[in-house]
């Protein structure tokens, strides 16, 4: 388990560095089904990857819309999601063409949909549960998909020098109380802090950690895309900024929407799984880059359409 000391160098040193037919084991807590002006408790637990530095593992993916499915269901949208390779370091393509988008105006909005979505693995204990709806599964250790908002309040305090000790310590640690409120149409969790005192964890806790173990949090991040697969992702991105249907046969082997149907699929050149749990769609506004405008390439400020930005994306390839 990494000290607190070493969580506060390396969120540091991050800080620096970056300026339907799926079947769930039920561990995921849904805390954003809480009531609203209700607080959840729960005790973060650390990695069983004691390689891990921190006690969540970050996940980045992008969205890539489509407006059916080409040969089933072409009236139905969905949405592919697939990992940023900027999560492991590597540059991506598609934010490489996206990333002057957000010099142009008309070109703004656009950007905005493929932008990656951030979220942060975490696992624990629910304390206190105000959804009575809950199906509490056999394994009291539960997952958690915190967003964005949430992960600055949890961060932020632990780069706090007076937070008292790493509040995943069986001893000395401390809870974390959620709280959602309503901000417009989207839930608010701003409200949220830590505990004010220390909380040794009690014996069914304890022993529920000795009988089920903790998680590999890495066991629920995407796989990392090979060459290949990276080509594919890029292509799926020129497909759906074009407006075309999914097409099973050509991305099917892949990476693939829920309820699609594959028939006669062709094994890819590596496993595919994008992740063994579902993100949940929490409303996040979305960070993207803040860069200086620029004129835009159409004239009157219209937006681009399909085509045309399309012909950019293939223009800049060539060069």
């Amino acid at each position: 388990m990494a000290t607190l000391a070493e969580i506060r160098a390396k969120l540091l040193e991050k800080e620096q560095r970056t300026g339907g037919n799926y079947q769930s084991d039920n561990a995921i807590y849904a805390f954003w089904n809480i009531p609203d002006n209700s607080t959840t408790t729960l005790r973060f637990l650390p990695d069983s990857d004691d390689t891990n530095t921190f006690f969540w593992k970050e996940r980045q993916m992008i969205r890539l819309a489509f407006p059916g499915i080409k040969g089933q269901d072409e009236s139905r949208s969905v949405t592919v999601q697939v990992p940023c390779v900027e999560m492991w370091g590597d540059p991506c393509p598609v934010h490489a063409e996206i990333r002057p988008w957000f010099k142009d105006p008309s070109l703004e909005d656009e950007g905005r949909k493929y932008w990656k979505k951030r979220s942060y693995i975490f696992q624990g204990f629910v304390i206190d549960n105000p959804m009575s709806d809950d199906q509490l599964p056999e394994n009291p250790i539960r997952r958690f998909i915190i967003n964005p908002s949430i992960y600055k309040i949890i961060s932020a305090a632990l780069m706090d020098p007076d937070f008292p000790e790493i509040p995943t310590d069986y001893e000395g640690g401390t809870d974390f109380k959620l709280t959602k409120t309503q901000k417009g149409q989207y839930a608010d969790y701003s409200t949220s802090n830590w505990a004010r005192r220390e909380r040794s964890l009690d014996q069914t806790e304890r022993d529920a950690i000795q009988t089920h173990g903790l998680f590999n949090l890495n066991d629920y991040m995407p796989k990392r895309p090979n060459n290949d697969e990276v080509k594919i992702i890029f292509e799926m991105f020129e497909s759906s900024v074009a407006g075309e249907l999914y097409d099973p046969e050509r991305f099917g082997s892949y990476y693939t929407p829920q309820g699609v149907q594959l028939i006669n699929r062709p094994a890819p050149s590596g496993p595919s799984q994008v992740s063994k749990t579902p993100e949940p769609v929490v409303a996040e506004t979305t960070t993207t880059p803040t860069e200086e405008k620029v004129e835009t390439e159409t004239e009157g400020g219209e937006k681009p359409s399909a085509d045309q930005i399309l012909k950019m994306i293939r223009e800049r390839k060539a060069q």
